[in-house]
């Protein structure tokens, strides 16, 4: 069996895959097995507290109830990775999956080389394929574009003006990261939703994990609804005290700034693109595994269309945390016992 990508989907495929006796190989496009991580902005920290973020049989190092830090996450992944060096094949991009003359699949890279399997788990995630929405205008503004998965650091944007459009977890963190130096409002077509961190003094994810809600097989029913902001109540706070503020998405950009719906015009110098992403997998496109806009056709992780092909990591694959750290063990070991019958 083939697993595409190594980051924290395909290493939960792995594991799955060899605790259940299967031989199969990981390819990755990079030279290491960490999946996004690395690439994301520097103060990324996760939601959920480290004794609920990790793979099957590693827990990360330290205290339980901190929220993990993106290099925290990063050095944990390559930890892991070890595990299965004989299996991780890096370097390996793969450009194509067709169906072999023979039954099962035909994997070609994009240095030439081909592999036969009879299986495929399709985990390469969504950070290679940002979602650049159509903005009125966008191709009049002449300021600095960029979407979140480019964002870094506030740095570069000291003293300026800058939108940052969207309204989920991301697009608030990037907004009140950047208020420390510049001037920022936060730019959605709906209002914002809220999520508190902690309920009655614990976690937020305690009480999905005793609950049962985190693992509940409610991925179809969903998907399409917008997640909400996780807050401590700095979030909140962020926007009360004015810098940034939240506004209605304005109507078009012009070359030096926006539109608000108000008609008032106003000149700003850059725009964050927090807008999410799409699945990466344009490696399937002929197969029939995907729709025209690029997404699996698939139930619970397993193909609808193309036997033999899984997916691990897809959002709300099978339940809320289906694209998470904490989740993607369940799913590839019930993806892994789908495709084995």
């Amino acid at each position: 069996m083939i697993v595409i990508g190594g980051g924290q989907s395909g290493l939960a495929a792995a594991h799955a895959l060899r605790a259940a006796r299967l031989p199969f190989r990981v390819l990755e496009a990079s030279d290491e097995a960490v999946g996004s991580w690395p690439y994301y902005y520097d103060s990324l920290a996760l939601f959920s507290p480290a004794r609920f973020s990790t793979l099957p049989g590693a827990r990360l190092p330290g205290d339980g109830e901190r929220y993990p830090r993106r290099d925290e996450v990063a050095g944990y992944l390559r930890a892991y990775a070890r595990r299965f060096e004989e299996e991780m094949r890096y370097g390996q991009r793969v450009e194509a999956v067709k169906a072999a003359p023979g039954g099962g699949f035909t994997i070609r890279t994009a240095g030439g080389t081909e592999r036969e399997a009879s299986a495929v788990i399709a985990a390469s995630g969504y950070f290679g394929r940002p979602h650049l929405p159509e903005l009125p205008g966008l191709a009049e503004f002449a300021g600095t574009v960029l979407h979140s998965s480019e964002y870094r650091a506030p740095d570069a944007f000291e003293r300026q003006r800058v939108v940052v459009v969207g309204g989920g977890n991301s697009a608030m963190q990037i907004a009140a990261d950047l208020a420390g130096v510049a001037r920022v409002s936060l730019a959605s077509r709906a209002p914002l939703r809220w999520q508190a961190q902690r309920i009655a003094g614990r976690d937020l994810h305690w009480w999905l994990t005793r609950t049962g809600i985190d693992s509940a097989p409610i991925g179809r029913w969903l998907g399409g609804k917008s997640m909400p902001i996780i807050d401590d109540g700095r979030y909140r706070a962020a926007l009360a005290s004015g810098n940034p503020d939240h506004r209605r998405l304005f109507s078009r950009l012009h070359e030096d700034g926006v539109e608000w719906p108000d008609g008032t015009r106003e000149r700003i110098d850059a725009l964050v693109l927090a807008t999410g992403y799409r699945p990466d997998m344009a490696y399937l496109e002929g197969t029939g595994a995907l729709d025209a806009s690029g997404v699996p056709l698939q139930r619970g992780g397993v193909s609808t269309t193309v036997p033999g092909l899984g997916f691990v990591g897809l959002e709300y694959q099978r339940n809320n945390a289906s694209a998470s750290v904490r989740g993607v063990g369940r799913d590839a070991a019930y993806v892994v016992r789908k495709l084995r019958r």
